[in-house]
């Protein structure tokens, strides 16, 4: 009793409580009550950020908070230094600049894009120290155990005096961004475009946050989702062919998640015509967790899609949404409402299939993002694209596919997700998609990673789709067997010309492999012909206007 006396006696239960305490009166000097002067806020960023502090700056897949991101880069590195960056997108080059001056160490992310070949070669010149590269409901789940943010740098549309956040369509990553730092004493700072009266809605309450900037221009947002209709391929039409006679047809696929690209762009405008005439209107893709891509305005405007969830919105489309409240989330204030967290735990346990691209695909079905030059990241696909042992409900197409996996009846019968890899066989530069060891495995040993960076893993993929077939996974029962599926499939590649033939036509006699010509599909059919629209301009036509084209989308 003694003993636990004295460690009682002895120990401070609110530090963390009084660190914050102590660097809100810091940061005041330069803030009236919660609003900052844009020419103040470096200065507030050195008052209240301490060495070595874990910092949340969005830094989303979409939306930044670019104005934050530059003032944190002017900042004094001999002030503010060795800060571990923990947030899901690294996008802009301020994000890379804070380790190039020494004010960033560390960094554990989820996305990258534009700045991939850039943090390839900050990490390969040792500026920086990499954590993990996360899906994103991991990178948020840690943000609750182990990556807490001291400080969030975030971004809304406007705020209100009392500091109330309106993030409008863009909500994204800010609820569990900032939920996680406000509730563990950390410090919450809002750059906004506009300060009003009255908020139209509250995506985040006041008294979670500290300071407020209005800032001279309005925060980027990157049209991440929009695909010109003008640019896909015949190719990528005799893909989303395949896709949905092959794979969406026979397995009934209602509630999907699609990635991004020119592949999926393509399903998605040639539902209206080629899946109308296969009589699958109501039957297929119907329930969507997927941003507001505009390539699918031709499929809601046609009565095929019934309800999309979205893990943020697209330039364009905010109109649109709003008119469409049957399909989208819209709230009280007339405008849609995302949520990543959200979106991205509906698409990994409430959807059956995800169908996405990727640039290397290995003998085993791993894929990966990675390349020699290039760490993009995986952005959604990872949580998307794997299938979810904690899923308890069954649904068609689910329980089809664990069947097929299963390949005989068993006493604990059990259902599994779709999980469909979408490539040409050769891709940009025409660098071959099917490699035999990708080159992420490489690229861990010469930076000492711990994990090579995969983004889906082999064992969850169900289908690999190429333009020369389907090789479905499921049915394979030796590794062999597998390999040879994915030689199968491979087209002209060294990995497809290295085929056993026998095996691979084998195969296809048990429909593991199937080509266009074994689905009733004609290639020469795959033309422009099939999209329900050829061009961004039809896209907006298909809105009735409503969506408003980025203008380096317009060409007329």
């Amino acid at each position: 009793m003694t003993v636990l006396s004295n460690i009682s006696s002895t120990r401070t239960w609110d530090a963390s409580r009084q660190s914050r305490e102590q660097r809100i009166a810091a940061g005041s000097a330069y803030a009236r009550g919660k609003q900052v002067a844009p020419g103040d806020m470096t200065k507030l960023l050195e008052a209240v950020i301490r060495p070595g502090d874990r910092i949340c700056l969005e830094g989303d897949n979409q939306k930044q908070a670019d104005f934050l991101a530059a003032r944190l880069a002017e900042v004094d590195p001999s002030v503010v230094k060795d800060l571990h960056i923990v947030q899901s997108g690294v996008v802009l080059a301020e994000h890379l600049d804070l380790f190039e001056a020494g004010i960033a160490k560390r960094l554990d992310f989820s996305y990258s894009g534009p700045q991939g070949a850039a943090i390839a070669r900050a990490l390969k010149a040792g500026k920086i120290e990499l954590g993990a590269v996360h899906t994103y409901l991991e990178l948020f789940s840690r943000y609750f155990i182990d990556l807490t943010p001291h400080v969030a740098l975030t971004v809304a549309r406007c705020a209100d005096r009392d500091g109330n956040l309106y993030m409008g369509p863009n909500t994204e990553d800010s609820p569990v961004v900032i939920e996680a730092t406000a509730f563990k004493q950390g410090i919450v700072i809002a750059q906004v475009n506009q300060l009003v009266d009255k908020v139209p809605r509250v995506d985040v309450p006041g008294d979670r946050v500290d300071f407020v900037v209005v800032t001279p221009e309005a925060f980027y947002v990157e049209p991440l989702f929009t695909r010109d209709p003008a640019q896909i391929t015949e190719t990528q039409i005799l893909g989303a062919m395949l896709a949905i006679k092959g794979i969406y047809a026979p397995y009934g696929v209602k509630r999907l998640n699609h990635g991004i690209g020119f592949n999926t762009a393509a399903i998605e405008l040639i539902l209206p015509t080629y899946a109308e005439r296969l009589g699958l209107k109501g039957k297929i893709a119907t329930h969507f967790a997927l941003n507001p891509h505009p390539t699918l305005i031709p499929a809601i405007e046609s009565g095929w899609v019934e309800q999309v969830h979205s893990f943020g919105s697209e330039v364009g489309m905010d109109d649109y949404m709003k008119a469409r409240p049957d399909i989208f989330f819209i709230g009280r204030d007339g405008s849609m409402a995302s949520n990543r967290m959200y979106c991205q735990s509906a698409g990994l346990y409430a959807t059956d299939l995800f169908i996405g691209s990727t640039l290397q695909i290995d003998l085993q079905g791993n894929s990966s993002t990675f390349t020699r030059d290039r760490i993009a990241g995986f952005g959604g696909a990872p949580n998307m694209g794997s299938d979810p042992h904690g899923r308890r409900h069954a649904s068609e197409a689910w329980w089809k596919a664990g069947c097929e996996a299963a390949g005989e009846a068993t006493s604990l019968p059990r259902g599994r997700k779709l999980v469909v890899q979408i490539v040409e066989t050769f891709g940009e530069k025409l660098d071959p998609t099917f490699v035999e060891s990708l080159d992420s495995v490489e690229l861990a040993k010469s930076l000492d990673l711990a994990l090579p960076p995969v983004m889906i893993y082999g064992d969850d993929v169900s289908h690999i789709v190429t333009e020369e077939g389907i090789a479905n996974l499921l049915l394979c029962r030796t590794a062999y067997e597998r390999e040879q599926a994915i030689r199968g499939v491979a087209g002209y590649s060294d990995v497809g010309r290295a085929r056993d033939r026998k095996a691979v036509e084998d195969l296809r006699a048990r429909k593991v492999i199937q080509r266009p010509e074994d689905l009733g599909i004609d290639p020469l059919e795959a033309n422009k012909s099939l999209l329900a629209a050829r061009s961004i301009k039809e896209l907006m036509h298909w809105s009735g206007n409503l969506y408003d084209p980025p203008a380096k989308f317009r060409n007329w």
